[in-house]
Order: structure tokens, then sequence, then C-alpha cells
């Protein structure tokens, strides 16, 4: 895909499409490449991939969703979605919460040559995080981090009431979506909405919304090796 391909895409998906976002989605590629080649950030960083299979990737989501005030890009890894929506949402304060220190330095050098004066950068931990920022923010959104229901107790505790959780997956991620309908509940969201899209190569793709309803309990998150070996799932009932 090139830019110009990447535009028509946009304008086909009806999501907002300025001029700032394709010159930083130009900028984007070619930094990505040069520290890849460093860090390896990604197994993606062929240009054209790129704007389809990232920049494309992230974008297809505020064609859905209304994004506004404070955003987190939880495990934000090369700055997926969290770059991307920094460049389409200038109005909005994104923070890229990262615990793997290169990455955050590349990240930061990300920012400075994009230009981007809405973007913070954290070195942590998401439920590390939380104890500073507990629902503080508006929006809290991951991809390709963890499955759902490790990945919603990692998110929804930093989640306002009132806002919402958006996490971009896969084809597998209606699956997902059912298997945390309960962790979800526990912590405080409505049950998950989704959009099945795909991408122009066909890769499939999954949106999955939860709005945040009501404050998360106290006890979430818990540390992150209870998160991934006893992630929050519904006990069979017994007859």
């Amino acid at each position: 895909m090139t830019i110009e391909e990447l535009k028509q895409e946009l304008v086909n998906r009806k999501i907002p499409c300025s001029p700032s976002l394709l010159e930083g989605s130009r900028k984007l590629t070619v930094l990505l490449k040069e520290w890849n080649a460093k860090f390896n950030l990604t197994a993606i960083d062929d240009p054209e991939e790129v704007y389809e299979k990232h920049i494309l990737d992230c974008l297809i989501p505020l064609g859905y969703e209304t994004i506004t005030g404070t955003v987190a890009d939880v495990g934000s890894g090369a700055g997926f979605p969290g770059l991307v929506w920094a460049l389409a949402l200038p109005a909005c304060s994104i923070t890229l919460i990262e615990p793997t220190a290169k990455r955050c330095r590349y990240l930061e050098e990300a920012v400075k040559e994009l230009g981007l004066t809405n973007v913070t950068v954290v070195n942590q931990r998401a439920e590390e995080v939380v104890s500073s920022s507990r629902e503080s923010f508006d929006v809290v959104t991951a991809r390709a981090v963890a499955n759902l229901p490790v990945l919603s107790e990692l998110c929804v505790p930093l989640v306002k009431p009132g806002g919402f959780f958006c996490a971009l997956k896969g084809a597998q991620g209606k699956e997902e979506a059912k298997l945390a309908e309960f962790a979800l509940n526990r912590l405080g969201c409505s049950k998950p909405k989704i959009v099945e899209t795909a991408l122009p190569c066909g890769d499939e793709r999954t949106i999955i919304h939860a709005d945040k309803l009501r404050s998360t309990p106290k006890q979430y998150p818990r540390n992150y090796a209870q998160i991934k070996h006893k992630p929050l799932l519904e006990k069979p009932s017994h007859a």
C-alpha cells in the first residue's frame, strides 16, 4: 500500500485524513525502519506493509469510535496504535505505557521527530501505572499485547467511569470477547460490543469496545504473575 492508497482507504472508510496525518505516517515509516535495524521493534518494517498492516490497522477504529480527552495505549511497543492516534487526534492527550526501556527510547525519539506535543511516554508496566493514575483516562486501548481476559485487567482499572476500553484484535477477537465477558463485568464494564472488519489484504480485524459503567474494585489489577496465571474467567457451573 502506498501513501496515496492509504489516503484513499481512509476516505473510503470515513476516517478523518489530514495532510499532517499522512506526512507523519510517512516520517513514522522511515523512523521505524531505521530503529528496527537496531532494536527489532516489529516484524513488519517495509514501508508499504507498514502503511497497511500498522498504520491503517491502527486507524480503522477511528471510523467507529469517537475518541476525545485523555487516552492511554497499554503496551505501546513500537507505538501502535498510540503514535498513530496521536497524529490523527491532535486534540487528545496520549500516554504511551511501555515497560521495555529500549522501546521507550524509540518512542521518545519518534515523538520528537514527529513534532508531537500531545504525547507522554511512561516506562512502566500498566499495573504499576494504576497506583498513580487509577481511573484517570477517558479511553484506554491496546493492540497485540495479551489475550482479552488478561488484557482487560491491565487496562480497565485505568479507565474513568463513563469512558471506555477499546482493544484491537485479529481474527480470534470475537471468541476472546466472549471469553472476557466475565472479567469485563467484574472490572466494571459493559458487555463488549464487537466490530469485525478486514484490511485490504484480507487479514481479519476485530475491534472490541467496552464501556466503563462503574469503578473497578480496589483489588484489581493484581500483580502480573497472578493476572497471567489466573485470569478472571467464569467458573463452570456444576450440575
